[in-house]
């Protein structure tokens, strides 16, 4: 598959290797909408075919598949257009700013008859496989409890700025988009659809301090509590900060008939996995770094373990290509967390229990 790439931040740190890494595809094209910065991407990648209109980049015949990577607020009008031009497209999460753009796009996508998949790479990093494995074992069984809790220290007020529209929420920007999808879809994905949500979702830093002395009003999230009712009749708690400095890390539990599965962990640290049925102790064990794929140069190990899980997404991705269904996350799993999402924030609003 002839990959187009449009966005060169996440997009060249994480997609770009992992198209290398995987079989099957090849990265030949970049797009951006500064000249400096996709030229730059272009150099560090050892790809020269660069361009900064993206509405005449999706036309291009010599392409197959357009890797959406820009920041969320692009996502929809990219990826339609895309679809329009007959490419096959894989859009980075969150899906869209609202779940009617997300619906929009899971309706074009169904009638392109082209593959669609959305970035929920996650799925394939190594303790979350591993969990996924145990539940589809039966370890759990029918569920009961289910808990999940990231923590990071990404905007606590010591760390210096990200991308600006990451801390406006009109722009997709926040915590619930930048990480808590990803939870969102990996409980939905084990454990049942949901059916309501509670929550509560807060911006702790109101403001920042910009490098040229003006003030940044944040409106995004950088904090949020969410409670899940499951089809399966499961209750689900996802909870996650990023203003906890020196406490990057996570914790996971499913607690159900016939056992439980836990993990936890942080970054370059051991990582471990317990699992164990009703009748058995609970055995514990270390989980070993996947090394399936040779990955190229990427920034840190924690990029690299992203490099490799959507390395491995990309390759159990390759049957769609030909028609056949696939494990990949699709655009209907994409509104299923922007549902959810938006179900939080209006519970945070004062609605209480949304149902979905």
């Amino acid at each position: 598959m002839r990959v187009g790439l449009i966005g060169v931040g996440w997009g060249a740190h994480v997609q770009a290797p992992a198209f290398a890494a995987a079989p099957g595809y090849e990265l030949v094209a970049l797009c951006a909408r500064t000249e400096s910065s996709v030229r730059d991407a272009g150099t560090r990648l050892g790809i020269s075919d660069t361009s900064t209109d993206w509405r005449s980049f999706v036309e291009r015949e010599d392409l197959d598949l357009i890797s959406v990577a820009t920041p969320v607020e692009l996502h929809h009008e990219q990826t339609l257009a895309a679809l329009a031009a007959g490419k096959h497209v894989l859009c980075e999460k969150p899906l869209a700013v609202t779940a009617d753009q997300a619906a929009e796009m899971v309706d074009a996508a169904a009638a392109s008859g082209k593959a669609t998949a959305v970035s929920f790479e996650t799925r394939w990093q190594d303790g979350r496989y591993t969990v996924r494995e145990q539940v589809d074992a039966g370890m759990v069984g029918t569920p009961f409890s289910v808990r999940l809790h990231q923590s990071g220290p990404y905007w606590h007020p010591s760390r210096p700025l990200q991308s600006l529209w990451m801390y406006d929420l009109a722009s997709g920007g926040g915590y619930l988009n930048g990480l808590v999808v990803h939870d969102i879809d990996f409980v939905c994905s084990l454990f049942g659809e949901p059916v309501a949500v509670c929550a509560d979702v807060r911006s702790s830093i109101p403001t920042r301090e910009l490098p040229d002395g003006d003030t940044l009003e944040v409106t995004a999230d950088d904090t949020s509590g969410i409670l899940m009712r499951l089809d399966s009749g499961a209750l689900a708690v996802i909870t996650a900060s990023v203003v906890g400095i020196h406490a990057r890390g996570w914790t996971f539990d499913a607690f159900g008939t016939a056992g439980t599965v836990t993990l936890s962990g942080a970054p370059r640290k051991d990582r471990i996995l317990a699992g164990g049925l009703a009748d058995d102790g609970l055995v514990e064990r270390e989980l070993s770094t996947q090394q399936k794929h040779r990955l190229p140069d990427a920034d840190g190990q924690a990029a690299r373990g992203l490099v490799r899980a959507m390395a491995l997404m990309l390759e159990d991705w390759l049957p769609a290509f030909s028609g056949t269904d696939t494990s990949v996350p699709s655009f209907a799993d994409g509104l299923r967390a922007q549902r959810v999402i938006e179900a939080a924030r209006a519970s945070s609003a004062g609605a209480g229990w949304v149902t979905l």
